[in-house]
């Protein structure tokens, strides 16, 4: 325990996780970063990297800063999980390399190329009533509409009931933070969500063509158990849906705030994949995961013993000014590689391309159709202990 003590290690009297942190993070951000590279939290007796390069060699290097001991703060070598584990997220090789490959097969360049041509007649469909409407809510006529649609449609899942996967993401990210209001709040429905959940993530429950059938069949040749293909699907259904959501929903806020820019990107539809990257890392849809220490090692030179939380601040290392020139500006031309919205190294967002190529078309859709993104009241955001998603954003849509 002697880097606790030390004095060289900065002791942060700050809650990640109030709400009123996880409405407005920023201002704590700058605080973290610039107290050091690593500071310490002694409110959750925890380590916090919050600049870029030391959360990239955490996130990088899993033998030393493993997931099989749980991606939240809950520590599963000494506390149940509130579900079954991930055998994605919260598992390191062997195990995971198993999962992993079969995954990344099933997202193969091919297989997503098929699904853009039916994503794309979607956003059309979608933006071209949004502008019928002239007024909507951003968060439920787009940035829900859409993966809600498209993602589950390409999964194989029936269209009744959907809304349960709003529910169970919350669940599963505000179980990421402490056990606070949040968490409770969000587990009041965890057994009926949770039923639903799984019960679609059965063979027979899935519709044939899917992206889940093509999981069972990876189960029918013996590279993954039937237990662990029902799993891979809920993976699917748990990560591919809100940090989307969240995602588009972000990026139209801070378009209708940034209208020069949203000037570029109509002018220039080619902009659009840049714009969504850039959106992420301008508003980090994850804003913080953990890692739990294998043995005892360093982080920029302090000394972290083994079996302890470290949280990497995504949400302060994709603005930290170390990594990007004028961080607090959002730039639709800046060319942001490197952010860490998804993770790095083998535990990156299996459902990332999915994620990029829905970002893209959305934006595309609009900035081909869509002339001007006009805020007409206050946004709501919606607390969650780990993503900065939104409730309602009302806005006008101008057509071009």
């Amino acid at each position: 325990m002697s880097a606790v003590a030390s004095e060289s290690l900065p002791h942060i009297d700050v809650d990640p996780f109030s709400d009123e942190m996880i409405d407005e993070p920023y201002a704590m951000h700058q605080v973290l970063r610039e107290a050091g590279p690593v500071a310490y939290l002694p409110r959750y007796e925890l380590f916090v990297v919050p600049r870029h390069a030391e959360c990239q060699a955490v996130l990088s290097n899993w033998e030393t800063f493993i997931s099989s001991a749980g991606v939240g703060l809950a520590n599963f070598r000494h506390e149940a999980p509130f579900r079954p584990k991930s055998i994605l997220l919260e598992a390191d090789p062997p195990d995971h390399t198993v999962v992993r490959t079969v995954i990344s097969r099933i997202m193969s360049p091919r297989n997503l190329q098929r699904l853009r041509e039916l994503f794309e007649r979607e956003a059309v469909i979608m933006v071209d009533r949004a502008l019928d409407k002239g007024r909507i809510d951003g968060v439920r006529d787009i940035a829900e509409h859409f993966p809600l649609k498209v993602f589950p449609d390409a999964v194989g899942l029936e269209s009744e009931g959907r809304e349960n996967l709003l529910l169970y993401g919350d669940m599963v990210f505000n179980a990421l933070g402490p056990r606070n209001a949040l968490f409770e709040r969000s587990m009041e429905k965890y057994k009926p969500v949770s039923s639903w959940v799984m019960d679609h993530c059965k063979r027979e429950a899935l519709l044939p063509g899917g992206l889940g059938h093509l999981i069972y069949e990876a189960a029918d040749k013996g590279e993954v158990t039937l237990e662990q293909a029902a799993m891979l699907v809920r993976s699917f259904l748990s990560a591919g849906v809100d940090t989307t959501i969240g995602g588009i929903a972000n990026l139209l806020l801070t378009l209708a705030r940034h209208p020069a820019e949203y000037a570029k990107l109509h002018a220039n539809p080619g902009l659009a994949r840049q714009t969504f990257e850039e959106g992420l890392r301008y508003e980090s849809i994850v804003q913080t995961i953990f890692r739990t220490t294998s043995r005892p090692t360093e982080i920029a030179g302090v000394s972290i013993p083994e079996d302890r939380k470290v949280l990497t601040l995504l949400g302060s290392a994709n603005r930290d000014p170390r990594k990007w020139a004028d961080p607090d500006r959002f730039d639709v031309e800046r060319n942001p590689v490197g952010h860490l919205v998804f993770g790095t190294g083998i535990h990156g967002c299996v459902g990332q391309m999915i994620a990029r190529m829905e970002g893209e078309i959305v934006l595309r859709t609009l900035a081909q159709r869509v002339k001007e993104v006009r805020l007409t009241g206050p946004h709501r955001r919606h607390l969650n202990n780990s993503l900065r998603a939104m409730h309602s954003l009302p806005l006008e849509l101008v057509a071009a």
